[in-house]
């Protein structure tokens, strides 16, 4: 596996952006992976961080490159702030950069990578798991599965949880009055209804989350949703909290789902 690190300049954020991306790479004699990797159509996982981290992250506190290197599969890895994915009211549209601006930019830049839905793949970490579970729900038409790990979805009617973590003016800076969150599309309950309705082909869900955390309340809901809603969920939940113990744990469960749902296609 190639490990880069890329600075791009997003036209949409108006800067500069850092991306860590792995690649698989045909090597020899390397110990404990060695690969005959196929260097076209690759399949792809965009993966996301929480709040407090950056594009560094996952690489820092898991083996995500040693985790990925038995499904021969490329990981890309961008640096979002605080942005929450999302079109802010302080006008940094992040939601357009990670759903439109950055699979363009990587496939100009790497175009070994797939451009198949069934292989494409998006997965994140509390506030990375929000986004990703967005992607999934806005974007279904790109992805054939994405993973929420203690996915920060407590949006719209639930914000007390996410007042504990940061004032409301910050909150406001993001999505704008918080009166006016549930039912936007911000909120992931809304979003769970509105691609139910839509008659769309949806991605299949996997969520995880630890029982001890904060967030494991919001979580049930949601799945719950989705499961009154139809959409093809897995909700998985064990002994945990909102720590990178859980997650280095769940995010190697979590590429096993999207291998087991590839081959069962």
């Amino acid at each position: 596996m190639a490990f880069i690190q890329a600075n791009i300049y997003s036209n949409v954020l108006e800067m500069e952006v850092n991306v860590d991306v792995i690649l698989p790479q045909k090597t020899e004699k390397v110990i404990g992976e060695s690969t005959q990797q196929a260097n076209s159509d690759v399949p792809v996982l965009y993966l996301l961080h929480g709040m407090g981290g950056n594009h560094s992250v996952w690489s820092r506190r898991t083996s995500i490159e040693r985790y990925v290197a038995q499904y021969q599969m490329a990981v890309i890895i961008p640096s979002t702030d605080l942005g929450w994915y999302t079109n802010t009211t302080y006008d940094m549209n992040y939601w357009d950069f990670i759903a439109e601006e950055l699979p363009e930019i990587c496939h100009e830049l790497f175009p070994q990578l797939t451009t198949k839905r069934e292989k494409t793949f998006a997965a994140g970490l509390s506030m990375g798991g929000y986004g990703a579970l967005k992607l999934g729900l806005k974007k279904p038409e790109a992805f054939a599965a994405v993973a929420s790990l203690s996915g920060a979805v407590a949006i719209g009617g639930n914000m007390e949880a996410l007042l504990n973590v940061r004032k409301a003016a910050f909150w406001e800076g993001i999505f704008g009055p918080l009166n006016q969150v549930e039912g936007s599309e911000n909120d992931p309950l809304y979003l769970v209804a509105d691609l139910a309705a839509s008659g769309k082909v949806a991605p299949r869900f996997y969520l995880a989350c630890g029982e001890e955390d904060f967030l494991y309340g919001a979580n049930q809901q949601v799945v719950a949703k989705m499961t009154e809603s139809k959409l093809p969920v897995t909700f998985e939940h064990g002994p945990g909290n909102h720590t990178w113990e859980f997650w280095d744990q769940w995010i190697q469960r979590a590429l096993e789902w999207f291998h087991e749902e590839s081959v069962s296609e």
